[in-house]
């Protein structure tokens, strides 16, 4: 099982990368996520009422931007827990294959939001604002982010389970 830990910290950069990179749109309200979040949110007030529509095309960016803050820490815990363990400020630590399979399950569920809303909301697969188009890019990360984040959870919760049981 060696190449699971490989494997996993590959899995873990892309997601944080594309996580992390997003937040400054997110939390900024950067006119392409004004865009998305706001045709998201037009199409919820067909759906689900007017408060809550208006309430995703204001503050679903935020909210969205924050899970994926919090998931992208679960899934870097482990470094950090191995450095203080070297430096002798940390004695114990949940293991890195409870945090990534709890990371990857956080990943795939956030991920699995927005293909959905990419899949049968007016968005789109190609997202198209002011005549540019990302050529499906979004889509495509959320996607990959998808099925890498809940593999990442089965594997490493397979790992975790049987060393504990041991």
């Amino acid at each position: 099982m060696r190449i699971l830990p490989v494997f996993s910290w590959i899995v873990v950069l892309w997601i944080a990368k594309v996580f992390l990179l997003s937040l400054p749109y997110k939390f900024t309200l950067h006119p392409d996520t004004q865009h998305i979040f706001g045709m998201i949110g037009a199409w919820m007030q067909g759906i689900l009422g007017d408060s809550i529509g208006t309430w995703f095309a204001n503050y679903g960016s935020y909210a969205v931007g924050f899970v994926e803050l919090v998931t992208s820490v679960i899934l870097l815990l482990p470094v950090v827990f191995w450095l203080l363990k070297k430096v002798k400020l940390l004695q114990c630590a949940p293991s890195r294959s409870l945090l990534h399979a709890l990371g990857g399950l956080m990943a795939s569920g956030v991920m699995g939001g927005a293909a959905f809303f990419h899949l049968f909301t007016p968005l789109g697969i190609e997202v198209i604002h002011e005549g540019q188009s990302d050529g499906g890019s979004l889509f495509y990360a959320a996607v990959s982010i998808l099925i890498l984040g809940f593999v990442l959870f089965v594997a490493n919760y397979r790992d975790y389970k049987s060393k504990i049981t041991q």
